[in-house]
């Protein structure tokens, strides 16, 4: 069994989407993301610096973009499992099909804005401790008036709350353990972000919920969740609650998977997953020349999930007010190629091309020719066959 996981924040780095671009379609999706998150992702993922990609209001849509985009290049029928750390939950959600690419972008952008606003409230931050007994490290973060706001595994742990206490931690450091600042704008998955989530329960009930195509682990206890409203419920709660990425490699282990693909930015998720499960097979997707690998890697280990999966179809959407014009003899029922321009939208400042994100069958127009249409009106509905060609 292979799983797909999604990382969080902390991954990133400058110019990381860079390479990306040049596969077809993909400048187009992001900038409509773009639109949706209400923050230039195409620039952040290309020419932004270290010190602007750390800013939690543009990272955690970025890493939900960046996720995304990679998987819309891999033929995921066959992966049974999904996962995702933190913000790379949303990630997740979207590749089981509980929530549209478009509803994870958009709902990333308004976590991070909520989680941003909850940190200028009180000046707070996090700690890393690496190694000690994790039951002495849980009581000195107890008795510092701290949080254990993620818990990794492979003898990591995250502290978090008052800048006193972590001071307090620091000073009085577990018997064997190294304690490292980390750079983040307050204390993500603790108490101190009530106002996020309260935030999101307010647009909880706006959201499109499917039920999964397959599982998804949750980082609140690691568990499989199968049911499209109940991850939804574990997403805003999450916000407040720790991130148990160790329970989530220990239900991976329990349920016999023996590879993982980590989307990108790749690396960390991988690095906890191989010093936690031995002899399991890893691909670190950070650039399209790793897709051969990580297909590859699907065809050998991945296994259609037990449970029938949904039907699920992308659809083509506006990206500019005007008049859309269909692609000349593209019809309903024809084959369509990853990037496939299947029309344009008559503007002022000219046509603007309408592209396909993934490989697939054209199911039905959804806009007439020469009908106006709005930005983000649906145009066409695909079914995706999850191929690049």
């Amino acid at each position: 069994m292979l799983a797909v996981l999604a990382p969080g924040q902390g991954s990133q780095k400058p110019g990381f989407l860079t390479p990306w671009l040049d596969l077809p379609g993909v400048e187009p999706r992001l900038r409509w993301w773009s639109a949706l998150a209400g923050i230039d992702l195409v620039h952040l993922g290309t020419t932004a610096d270290a010190d602007e990609i750390k800013d939690t209001a543009k990272t955690q849509p970025l890493l939900v973009a960046a996720a995304l985009l990679a998987a819309e290049q891999l033929p995921l029928h066959d992966v049974a499992l999904v996962a995702g750390h933190s913000v790379g939950e949303l990630g997740a959600a979207a590749l089981a099909g509980v929530l549209s690419p478009e509803a994870a972008v958009t709902l990333a952008g308004v976590r991070g804005r909520e989680m941003a606003a909850a940190c200028a409230v009180e000046p707070t931050g996090m700690v890393a401790i690496l190694g000690g007994d994790p039951d002495e490290v849980l009581a000195a973060i107890e008795a510092a008036g701290l949080h254990p706001a993620n818990r990794n595994g492979a003898g990591q742990i995250v502290a978090a709350g008052s800048l006193a206490g972590l001071e307090k931690l620091s000073d009085n450091a577990p018997a064997g353990a190294k304690i490292i600042k980390l750079s983040v704008a307050g204390a993500f998955h603790t108490p101190y972000m009530a106002p996020a989530e309260q935030a999101l329960v307010a647009l909880a009930p706006g959201i499109t919920v499917h039920q999964p195509s397959r599982l998804v682990l949750s980082n609140l206890d690691g568990s499989a969740v199968t049911g499209g409203n109940e991850l939804v419920q574990r997403l805003v709660r999450q916000v407040t609650a720790p991130v148990r990425w160790d329970l989530c490699m220990d239900t991976l282990a329990d349920l016999g998977v023996t590879a993982v693909i980590e989307l990108p930015p790749a690396g960390t998720l991988a690095g906890l997953v191989k010093r936690t499960i031995k002899g399991i097979e890893i691909v670190k997707v950070n650039t399209p020349d790793d897709l051969k690998a990580a297909r590859d890697l699907i065809a050998r280990h991945g296994v259609a999930p037990t449970h029938e999966p949904i039907p699920h179809f992308q659809v083509a959407v506006s990206t500019a007010a005007g008049n859309f014009q269909p692609a000349e003899g593209l019809t309903e029922g024809s084959d369509v190629k990853n990037g496939q321009v299947i029309g344009h939208i008559e503007t002022r400042q000219g046509p603007i091309d309408v592209t396909t994100h993934a490989a697939g069958t054209l199911i039905e127009w959804l806009a007439s020719p020469a009908d106006p249409v709005a930005p983000g009106q649906p145009l066409a509905r695909l079914h995706p066959t999850g191929g690049t060609a």
